[in-house]
């Protein structure tokens, strides 16, 4: 069965070689055949062979689409998003199959988990982050518990650096600068690596590095007539927001600066050792360091909770536009007073040992990471000093896998393994609001530790069917130590214990997950797959806790039933490539980060088990080598989901329409049907895309065209669906010449300059109303030029 397939072409490529002397064309990259990682086998396999839903892209195809961080590739599959949620630069908000998280709280574990060359990341802080020198990236979708451990209910995202060549000398270096055509910064980027062998065959050297220099996307409105205009059209007036300590230009003309500014580098060493035939030593060490501004952040119209306080019964949402300033929703327009800033440095060494014993390998792969990073923000998105935020976030982590994969009796592939993860985090936030006049402090300590042992196996009953299956036992303690964001007189540190402590705790969570599975080679060129797999999603502590009604309490573990049954084909000898899967989610206790506008600290963020939840949906992906020199390529993804129970009040009726909480202390939460009658957050019903990828010679040059559309349903951002996450039509295109060792590209993003959001959180009426909601970059043109040597 590997056999027959290994020789085909598959939707996705990654190359095993090393990168040539010159450039492949854009069509050779995708029509080469695709090796993934994601089974932890001894050997790479053959993406077609693999019975998961996986979307892989190689080297070559990473530099076809551009790609700087794992954002760009958001619209480019069914049902998945990666997303920055842009209240802290760099917090991913990743979600696959409509299981994701919505909150850039740190001490939330994803649910889509991110592995960096075979090391798992423990927080969702620092992921979208520029990515580059990369072998290739593997999405995957649906629970990876089995391999890849906790925090994979919705996928997992593998991203594999380029190794060291131990044969011969090579090097690449890329420039490029981008700009956004509307008279703001540029955006420019340098990258590069050169590996050597120091010994033949034996040992390699190789550096990486990278620079981004973004002078600013965005045009920030720093106030002038437009704005007095606006004031007025919503019932102000500049000169009374001037007598009551305002900051804002009057009498003087519309004023703007370049907005979203960033400098980052990122150096990377390598060393690989390679002794013997069968024994190998790979050690890496990465400096990350970033820092620029804070959030484009706008105010929307929309709505709040609704209360009769009369009455004392909630009603329908009413409408809440801010009285200060409001940004149309499908603009790029804002203005705020505070530009805030962010700085983000990582450090972290990874080793991995790999040893052929016997009829199999063992792999030991150890990983330890250092992250420091602070931000600066203006929550209530406005001209005026009415909520802005301070917060740091200092993590470490140090794990280990230890894994033996071979095959037996030539019918049998085991993958067993023991795994171990130690975490500590401490995170301080700090809240200022209504010019300083009312200031909150607090956040949470937590060490966390967990080691699991699993194990999966691969049976060939006959020379078609396979036999699947495995299991994962987990046993992780998390230990901690919160402190409400509160009013304090004075300043207080979670670091240094001056914060009063509401909540000192510890707990253990023990699970085991199975996997039950088949793959059936149906044709010399189909694979039918099927499953039925358990994904654990951790449970632990809020570092955000604001509400002095609902208790400060841990959150327990999120459980996910998935089945799955889907074919991958490659009819036309090859020709043609096409995957589909069909999926259910069964949901139980599911975790989420509730957002609740509040009159005393502005926004309350609650993590609950908040329901029991069914998602469905199904995937396509294909793609026709039309002809030799033409590539069609187009995917679909369909997601329906709805609440079967409900355990925590979701549509915000105890909270009235200055957010203020009217349940008591003690009072149990209103659940009726409006809770279940919800959508879930994050997830788009329909999600496409279709474009073509051409490859001719001119004047004896390769010239590469490529031409993508992509499409994404609105979605709920938040669980009151009051907040509403903008549907977006993507458009990408490139052409790229080869002229000889060299490439010159120039390409479009984002064409149609869509404006896209990270979310949007509901204020309180106390603070103007309104919404605060963090702007994605729109339309980027950009030249890039490729030496490889």
């Amino acid at each position: 069965m590997t056999k027959r397939l290994l020789a085909k072409a598959s939707i996705f490529a990654l190359c095993a070689a090393a990168t040539p002397a010159f450039a492949q064309s854009a069509v050779d990259a995708f029509k080469d055949e695709i090796l993934v990682t994601a089974t932890k086998k001894a050997d790479a396999e053959n993406v077609q062979e693999v019975p998961l839903a996986v979307t892989a892209y190689g080297e070559d195809q990473l530099d076809a689409l551009k790609v700087r961080d794992l954002g760009n590739l958001s619209y480019s599959m069914p049902n998945v998003g990666l997303e920055d949620i842009g209240t802290t630069r760099g917090v991913a908000n990743f979600s696959i199959r409509g299981l994701g998280v919505n909150s850039s709280i740190p001490s939330i574990d994803p649910a889509v988990g991110t592995f960096v060359d075979g090391v798992y990341l423990g927080q969702n802080g620092g992921v979208v982050f520029d990515i580059f020198d990369l072998e290739s990236v593997e999405v995957l979708r649906g629970p990876q518990g089995i391999l890849f451990g906790r925090n994979v209910t919705g996928g997992a995202v593998l991203l594999n650096s380029k190794r060291p060549n131990l044969s011969q000398a090579e090097g690449k270096l890329k420039l490029a600068a981008e700009s956004g055509l509307r008279g703001t910064g540029n955006n420019y980027y340098a990258q590069g690596y050169y590996s050597i062998p120091l010994i033949e065959d034996v040992l390699a050297f190789k550096l990486s590095g990278y620079y981004n220099n973004d002078r600013g996307w965005f045009d920030r409105y720093l106030g002038g007539p437009n704005l007095e205009a606006r004031l007025d059209a919503i019932g102000g007036t500049a000169s009374a927001l001037d007598t009551a300590g305002f900051p804002i230009a009057t009498n003087a003309p519309d004023a703007f600066a370049n907005f979203g500014k960033a400098e980052t580098w990122v150096v990377r060493p390598q060393i690989l050792w390679q002794p013997a035939d069968n024994f190998s030593a790979l050690i890496r060490y990465e400096h990350f360091d970033s820092e620029g501004d804070g959030p484009a952040s706008q105010n929307h119209s929309g709505f709040r909770p609704g209360f009769d306080t009369v009455a004392g019964v909630a009603v329908q949402p009413i409408p809440s536009t801010n009285v200060f300033f409001s940004a149309p929703k499908d603009s790029f327009t804002f203005s705020i007073d505070e530009p805030g800033n962010y700085t983000s440095r990582a450090d972290s060494v990874t080793a991995e040992f790999n040893l052929d014993v016997g009829e199999g390998t063992i792999t030991n792969i150890f990983g330890w990471r250092d992250t420091r990073g602070t931000s600066v923000g203006d929550i209530d998105a406005t001209p005026f000093w009415l909520f802005h935020s301070f917060a740091s976030n200092d993590y470490r982590q140090i794990s280990n896998e230890i894994r033996y994969a071979g095959r037996f009796f030539d019918r049998v592939d085991l993958t067993a393994g023991f795994y171990y993860f130690d975490a500590s985090h401490v995170y301080q936030e700090n809240r200022f609001i209504l010019g300083g006049f009312r200031n909150l402090f607090g956040g949470g300590l937590q060490d966390s530790r967990n080691w699991a042992v699993f194990a999966q196996a691969d049976i060939d009953i006959t020379d078609t069917f396979t036999l699947i299956g495995g299991g994962r036992y987990t046993n992780e303690r998390k230990s901690a130590v919160l402190s409400n964001i509160t009013l304090n007189p004075v300043a207080c540190s979670v670091a240094a214990g001056t914060c009063s402590v509401e909540l000192d705790d510890e707990f253990t969570w023990k699970n085991f997950t199975p996997k039950i599975g088949f793959t059936w080679a149906a044709r010399e060129w189909m694979n039918v797959y099927g499953h039925w797999t358990q994904g654990v999603r951790s449970g632990g502590y809020n570092f955000r806790n604001t509400s002095v009604i609902f208790p400060t309490e841990r959150f327990d573990e999120e459980t996910v039933n998935a089945y799955e049954i889907g074919f991958k084909a490659q009819p036309g000898d090859g020709r043609a490539t096409i995957n589909a899967s069909v999926f259910v989610n069964d949901i139980s206790d599911l975790q989420r980060e509730l957002n609740l506008a509040d009159s005393v600290a502005g926004v309350v963020q609650l993590i609950r088990n908040t329901a029991d939840a069914t998602v469905f949906g199904f995937e396509i992906e294909a793609q026709v080598l039309v002809t030799d020199n033409l590539i069609f390529q187009g995917n679909l993804g369909r997601l329906d989901g709805e609440y079967d129970r409900v355990l925590f009040n979701l549509n915000s009726d105890f909270i009235d329409t200055n957010g203020n909480t009217t349940q008591q202390a003690g009072e149990p939460d209103i659940i009726d049907d409006r809770d279940l009658r919800l959508d879930i957050p994050r997830l788009s019903p329909w999600t496409w895309g279709a474009g073509f990828i051409h490859s001719m010679e001119v004047a004896g040059h390769d010239v590469s065209t490529r031409l993508q559309y992509s499409h994404r349903d609105p979605t709920a951002y938040t669980d009151n669906n009051l907040g509403i996450l903008l549907g977006a039509e993507i458009i990408d295109a490139s052409v790229a010449i080869d002229v000889g060792a060299a490439t010159v590209s120039l390409y479009g993003q984002n064409l149609l300059n869509e404006v896209t959001h990270g979310g949007e959180t509901q204020l309180p009426g106390t603070l103007g109303g309104g919404s605060f909601a963090p702007l994605n970059k729109g339309r980027v043109v950009g030249l890039e030029i490729e030496v490889n040597f």
